[in-house]
């Protein structure tokens, strides 16, 4: 197995890189829940987020949260405390155009 840092020969089972000590062993990210800035979103993302976190069709969410709408009633309602509760997801920040790769990284 190879180090992807620093390119050097290491164990199959080492966590860590015993030349440059950084961290080879693969990270469970965790999933969460958060409303989309994307061209998901069209109210308030809050389907976007339940399509994104379950990894499903945000069509079929929003058919499903229709139906609750209709049938129970309790849909709108539902929608709206989700909208509040579920945090946005952060905004995607590029470098600006001009600064150098030092000072943007700081």
């Amino acid at each position: 197995m190879y180090c992807n840092h620093c390119g050097k020969v290491i164990q199959d089972d080492a966590l860590l890189c015993a030349y440059c000590g950084k961290n080879v062993a693969c990270a469970v990210v965790r999933k969460r829940l958060m409303r989309a800035r994307g061209p998901q979103r069209k109210i308030g993302g809050v389907c976007a987020a339940f399509a994104n976190y379950f990894d499903l069709d945000v069509t079929l969410i929003r058919i499903v949260w229709l139906v609750c709408l209709i049938c129970a009633g309790i849909g709108a309602v539902a929608y709206v405390v989700c909208w509040i509760v579920i945090p946005e997801e952060p905004l995607a920040l590029v470098p600006a155009a001009g600064v150098p790769d030092k000072v943007a990284n700081m």
